[in-house]
């Protein structure tokens, strides 16, 4: 199995690194922590939003309720206080999936070499 340097998690990311995760201008970051209350940055003395691990992995559940499975904000705001549980479990299962199919083309391609 092919070596693969660990990552070095950040207690806080500004929110410039938040929006390039997800591809998206910084607008949709503060529309989105409006919109919902389980975004809740921490602020520098200068006012900048510092959002922790867990806030990123929020917005990793709403940007796949919202930009994978196509919801609308309400739909997505309904799911996670209804449901909160089971969609969080599903989002981790499909990001489960998806780094192990990303692990299997890595070692498909290190066959190929």
């Amino acid at each position: 199995m092919p070596y693969k340097e660990q990552k070095i998690e950040k207690l806080f990311y500004a929110i410039g690194e938040v929006a390039a995760m997800f591809d998206v201008n910084t607008s949709l970051i503060r529309f989105w922590e409006k919109e919902f209350d389980i975004i809740k940055p921490k602020r520098n003395k200068k006012g900048n939003r510092l959002f922790t691990k867990q806030d990123v992995e929020n917005f990793y559940i709403i940007f796949h309720l919202v930009k994978e499975k196509g919801l609308t904000l309400d739909g997505a705001r309904k799911k996670m206080k209804e449901n909160k549980e089971d969609t969080i479990n599903n989002f981790e299962v499909i990001k489960s999936l998806k780094n192990i199919k990303e692990l299997l083309l890595e070692v498909k391609n290190s066959l190929n070499d």
